[in-house]
């Protein structure tokens, strides 16, 4: 396995997160990629061969083992991880998809054209729902699993004594099961691992989607803000701008008032200041 390539990947992954997101990228990677490569394979690696069966009739433990043992636990858990974890390389693969989008775009139309994406690694338009729905994606596949496991391991535990009466064993027999207490309490710890990681995919979505939500009312509060105060300065202007000649069309002594913020406008009497000429002259 090439450790470099895997780094980078994980910290693509990590640069492109939530704060929820790398907290599920930490719990997956050390209490569930490390536990497994470690420990888990090590725990599975002897259930077959010591598996045994009170009989000595041939292939009696076979069928029995296939039997209680369909899927490999170990076979499992890394089909379960393969799944979860590509989502999260979509997300770094769509990124880079815009990256290369934008470079090519910039080469076209030059460096003082108007970006496609001011930041590609933003989570807008379609890099959000490829986010989300990774996360929708992720939590899924550990539900499902959980659901294999549960049914094809009762509780997921594992009994110390299985009693096998499937041909060709001649009649009922005991199996034994190889560190069967050993086994369980990993598989304990991985069901829990999953399901934290399945809580945090799902408040990771609530997060997005809420803060996606805010973000919206804001913007159409904001809108509508804008408008009130553009429609209240053109009334204000409308009714302000009362010109000289709709002075002169008012009747002596007539008043208007337009609004609060305009002066009263009081025609000009005109026979008044006749009158007070002729008594000056």
């Amino acid at each position: 396995m090439n450790w470099g390539v895997f780094e980078g990947l994980l910290s693509g992954v990590n640069k492109y997160s939530t704060a929820f997101g790398r907290i599920w990228l930490s719990l997956v990677f050390i209490f569930r990629v490390l536990v497994y490569v470690v420990a888990a394979e090590r725990v599975w690696s002897d259930d077959h061969k010591d598996f045994d069966c009170n009989t000595r009739q041939p292939g009696c433990s076979n069928v029995c083992f296939d039997h209680f043992f369909p899927v490999s636990h170990i076979r499992l858990w890394a089909l379960q991880l393969i799944l979860v974890t590509c989502p999260s390389l979509l997300v770094i693969m769509h990124v880079a998809y815009r990256e290369a989008r934008e470079q090519k775009h910039r080469e076209v139309a030059g460096e003082n054209c108007r970006r496609l994406y001011p930041n590609p690694g933003k989570k807008r338009g379609g890099l959000w729902w490829t986010y989300l729905l990774s996360l929708i994606f992720k939590a899924a596949v550990d539900v499902v699993f959980l659901y294999i496991f549960h049914r094809f391991y009762k509780n997921y535990t594992l009994p110390s004594v299985v009693k096998c009466e499937i041909p060709p064993c001649p009649n009922i027999v005991d199996c034994f099961i190889s560190r069967p207490t050993e086994k369980n309490i990993f598989t304990l710890f991985m069901v829990v691992t999953a399901c934290l990681c399945i809580l945090l995919s799902v408040v990771e979505a609530c997060y997005l989607v809420g803060k996606r939500c805010r973000e919206s009312l804001l913007s159409r509060s904001e809108s509508s803000r804008r408008e009130t105060r553009q429609f209240r300065s053109v009334v204000h202007n409308k009714d302000c701008s009362l010109s000289h000649g709709e002075q002169d069309s008012l009747e002596p002594g007539e008043q208007v008032f337009h609004a609060a913020d305009c002066k009263l406008v009081t025609a000009p009497n005109i026979a008044s200041s006749q009158i007070g000429e002729d008594v000056i002259s």
